[in-house]
């Protein structure tokens, strides 16, 4: 089981680095890397993303493939916006 964030006011899927790393998930490198920036515009501590991760998701007997950006989260292991 997962802990995650559900956020409508996000577009995108995120995955903590050290959730990744800790499960064995295979990393794959993005061609160019995406500034991560805070609400107040200064440039994230955890630095750029650089890589993604794809994932099955299983709900109630649906399963779907998705991709996630890994980042820096704290104490978040996940969250889940709508792409």
């Amino acid at each position: 089981m997962v802990k995650a964030l559900l956020d409508n006011g996000v577009m995108e899927m995120f995955m903590d680095r050290q959730m990744a790393a800790r499960h064995g998930f295979k990393l794959q490198k993005l061609e160019r890397p995406i500034a991560v920036r805070n609400v107040d515009s200064t440039n994230n501590s955890g630095g750029a993303i650089t890589y993604q991760v794809e994932y099955n998701v299983f709900y109630k007997g649906h399963v779907e493939r998705i991709r996630m950006d890994v980042c820096d989260l704290g104490k978040t292991e996940m969250i889940l916006g709508m792409p």
